[in-house]
């Protein structure tokens, strides 16, 4: 299905830039990327630099679920810098391959609560997380739940290629309750509590959503405390 929108150009920073009017350093350094596979969808990478260029030069602690061919860590690596601790799981065992080249990778599953707890342990807590695994619902959901709270504070946790979410091969499906932009939605009615009585949804992120970011088809979740609204009327 998505195979029509595979890129047959040859100059990717050309096209990004075209496309989405984007020519930071991000769309070089993925356009430039060799010797280990990465494949993103292009406007992805303006996405990417909108939330992440803050994260660039600091000890940023970034966990990426799936390793893949290895390209995608070496992206980062070269986007947030040397000082970041990055980290990648993935099942496959050959990812192992990878381990100390661009950051630490570990093998395991995504639905495995304590290997995702000894992995955060090990990093030292986690800033970012982008899910980029087995885009299975009932995964990525499992992810969520032991990642979100362990999230630091003012934390960035994104997913990616969520057309998934309509494909029963994922657990997806357009009226499937397990499709993941429900639980997008419930989210949202957790952050506006305030006005309905329903109660929470989604309690192990009660208090700490302050945005839900949809694009097509990767949802970003900013973590923070809201404050409580205030208005007022100026004359």
């Amino acid at each position: 299905m998505i195979r029509k929108y595979a890129f047959e150009g040859g100059d990717v920073a050309a096209d990004i830039l075209e496309r989405y009017g984007f020519d930071g350093e991000l769309a070089e350094i993925y356009a430039s990327n060799r010797d280990f596979e990465v494949h993103k969808w292009h406007h992805y990478i303006p996405l990417y630099d909108r939330y992440l260029a803050r994260y660039r030069g600091t000890g940023v602690r970034f966990l990426e679920i799936g390793v893949a061919k290895g390209g995608s860590l070496q992206m980062w690596r070269r986007f947030l810098g040397d000082e970041a601790v990055l980290f990648g799981i993935d099942i496959r065992k050959g990812c192992a391959a990878f381990d100390g080249l661009f950051g630490q990778v570990r093998i395991g599953s995504q639905d495995d609560p304590d290997f995702l707890a000894r992995v955060v342990d090990e990093m030292g807590g986690v800033d970012v997380v982008l899910d980029d695994g087995s885009h299975r619902m009932s995964h990525i959901e499992a992810s969520l739940r032991v990642l979100y709270p362990r999230l630091a504070d003012g934390g960035t946790y994104m997913i990616e290629d969520l057309h998934a979410a309509y494909w029963k091969g994922f657990e997806g499906g357009i009226d499937a309750p397990g499709n993941f932009f429900n639980s997008v939605r419930a989210i949202i009615d957790d952050m506006h509590r305030r006005y309905h009585h329903k109660g929470l949804n989604r309690p192990e992120m009660e208090g700490a959503v302050s945005g839900v970011h949809v694009h097509d088809p990767l949802v970003v979740i900013e973590k923070s405390v809201p404050r409580a609204p205030v208005h007022s009327r100026v004359v």
